[in-house]
């Protein structure tokens, strides 16, 4: 047990080495000039955002532009863009299911099981942290380097494969002129940092605000959400159950930052999930924030996902051992597992069975059906007849 905690640690600490070193290159790339060139193109970005939706931050040194965002659509979904061309970022964030992918927890280009369950990336761009419990990892163009070079665990297993996979979309024609035009100040845009800029740049469009939730409360169509669901909605903002107290606000999280909004600091809970020893323990390569920060009432704190589109990513917590909705909701009306770690809101509740089917209406009244069918954020690759493929 032991072991295996300095190893999580110092794999930790090695990956944050890596990312800051990457992000130092990255940055000492951008001249003054560019960066001027840049926000003046960006000024001409105009975002579909649903109403109600604030404007998402933007990195200043990566600005949405809509070239950027057609070549990170093609990439997310390029197998190309991993070790044996077998594997794409759409590999674990499908958009059937919210760009999440229905597994306990995610496995790798080379088979290997990740300790975690693959968040989706519904309205990605408002997150202020982007893993399950990495306070370090604050922007996408960032977190997009985890699963390309990782290696404990590897996913798409790209270390050690650095050139000749760029040496793929530089053979293109069509990638070429896909970097060309998202980069046109870059002599040689075909790198990794546009490589993230752009993954970074698709992912920041992936917005869903037109559930029928969204359509009662933004749109005012009083007839979007049932009579169930509306008493759902009263249960889920109860002080009895205190659901809001952590999933709050347009996007159902603590987690969230926008233009013009306050800083926030990132928010971080233990739920009960584990009480191994009786001592509030976590499995050994799960510890949450305390594989960080390396502080015992770290134990077991995780970051707090979005609900949006919930019903369609089970299975569900930081590590996919809760199966269904029903399964969550029973678990925090217990009051979790009694760790000594554990957030004072878990306290427990009761339901009736109406109750339950209430919540439950609501949950499901968050799913948005046009953002997962929005051929936008589909695979570029399966529309042959209007998009030519690389």
């Amino acid at each position: 047990m032991r072991y295996a905690k300095v190893m999580l640690i110092g794999w930790v600490s090695i990956t944050l080495l890596l990312i800051a070193a990457l992000i130092a290159i990255f940055s000492a790339a951008d001249s003054t000039s560019t960066r001027a060139l840049s926000a003046q193109r960006a000024a001409n970005y105009v975002w579909q955002l649903p109403p109600g939706f604030p404007v998402p931050n933007v990195p200043v040194d990566n600005p949405m532009s809509e070239a950027k965002v057609k070549l990170g659509r093609y990439l997310f979904y390029d197998p190309h863009l991993s070790s044996d061309s077998s594997y794409s970022c759409a590999s674990c964030h499908s958009p059937e299911v919210a760009f999440s992918d229905s597994r306990p927890v995610a496995i790798g280009v080379t088979g290997q099981k990740h300790p975690r369950n693959t968040q989706g990336l519904t309205n990605v761009a408002y997150y202020t942290t982007l893993t399950w419990a990495n306070p370090a990892l604050t922007s996408i163009e960032q977190q997009v380097l985890m699963p390309m070079f990782g290696e404990t665990p590897v996913e798409m297993g790209m270390a050690g494969h650095e050139e000749a996979i760029l040496g793929y979309f530089q053979r293109s024609n069509v990638y070429r002129q896909m970097f060309a035009d998202a980069f046109p100040d870059e002599p040689d845009a075909i790198n990794y940092q546009s490589v993230s800029m752009a993954l970074a740049s698709f992912s920041r469009t992936l917005i869903s605000g037109n559930s029928p939730y969204d359509r009662y409360t933004f749109q005012g169509d009083q007839t979007a959400l049932s009579p169930s669901a509306l008493r759902g909605m009263k249960l889920f903002m109860s002080d009895a159950l205190a659901c809001s107290q952590c999933h709050a606000g347009f996007n159902f999280t603590l987690d969230t930052s926008y233009q013009g909004a306050p800083a926030v600091e990132s928010p971080f809970f233990n739920i009960g999930l584990y009480n191994l020893d009786g001592k509030g323990a976590y499995p050994a390569d799960n510890t949450g924030l305390a594989a960080t920060t390396h502080r015992a009432e770290d134990m077991g704190r995780f970051r707090v996902p979005s609900l949006r589109n919930v019903a369609l990513t089970a299975p569900y917590m930081h590590d996919g051992s809760l199966l269904t909705l029903k399964d969550v909701l029973g678990f925090y009306a217990a009051g979790g597992r009694t760790s000594p770690y554990q957030s004072e809101l878990i306290k427990g509740f009761t339901l009736t069975d109406q109750d339950e089917q209430d919540l439950l209406n609501f949950l499901h009244s968050l799913t948005d059906d046009q953002f997962v069918n929005d051929p936008r954020f589909s695979n570029p690759f399966t529309i042959t007849a209007s998009e030519e493929s690389p």
